[in-house]
């Protein structure tokens, strides 16, 4: 059974909302703007930032984990040593990043360990090894990765339909398309920009956290009705 639920007992009753840090885009108000996001409805924080090396990185980790305070869950983007250091919940794993056996290892049982994927089969070989979640990309256009081409909700349907595992999209995902990600069977959405660079971060939060628990409850609402009618 995926540890991520279990870690997560409050939010398996809802779409995972997921902000990535990228200091491009949040500079020196990072902690600021994360506390904003989390008090707007974020539930799960990823710590990316690939020009840090560990000790700067885990440097960024330990305050954002208190002034988190428990509101949210913090996951280190690739670096299972930080995320084990710091006191972190989990970890991201790239999708040719290091094995999920090997991650699980340096961090002990107990944390979680997602793993970034761009196809079918990548999404059921990282199930078979142990992941516990799934970030889905790209899911649109993305200032973040300009030349990735987009999969689009497609991509999401198809691993939804062959794989157990929580799933959340990424990649350009705005309250205009959320909703399509959700009802192609993801279990959440991550996001950088719309968020981090808002004027407003708890707004922003806030209205995407909305969006996303009215596209749940309507996918629900219709997978209930499909069962009904069987």
């Amino acid at each position: 059974m995926s540890q991520f639920l279990e870690a997560l007992p409050v939010l398996s009753d809802k779409p995972y909302l997921c902000l990535v840090t990228d200091p491009a885009v949040a500079g020196d108000s990072l902690l600021e703007r994360v506390v904003q996001a989390v008090q707007g409805g974020v539930n799960l924080v990823q710590l990316r930032d690939k020009t840090l090396p560990a000790g700067r990185l885990l440097e960024l980790a330990v305050p954002l984990l208190e002034v988190m305070d428990g509101k949210a869950k913090l996951i280190v983007n690739d670096r299972a040593d930080v995320a084990r250091a710091a006191g972190a919940d989990g970890v991201q794993l790239g999708e040719e990043g290091l094995p999920v056996a090997a991650a699980r290892r340096s961090l002990g049982e107990g944390l979680l360990i997602g793993r970034s994927v761009h196809s079918l089969s990548s999404a059921l070989t990282a199930e078979a090894d142990g992941a516990d979640f799934l970030l889905v990309g790209t899911m649109y256009a993305s200032r973040s990765h300009p030349g990735e081409p987009p999969a689009g909700p497609g991509l999401m349907r198809d691993i939804s339909e062959q794989c157990r595992l929580p799933l959340i999209g990424i990649g350009g995902i705005t309250p205009e398309n959320a909703d399509e990600i959700i009802q192609a069977g993801a279990s959440g959405v991550a996001v950088i920009t719309n968020i981090l660079a808002a004027s407003d971060p708890r707004s922003a939060a806030e209205k995407m956290k909305e969006i996303l628990l009215a596209s749940w409850k309507s996918r629900n609402v219709l997978v209930d009705a499909e069962v009904g009618d069987d």
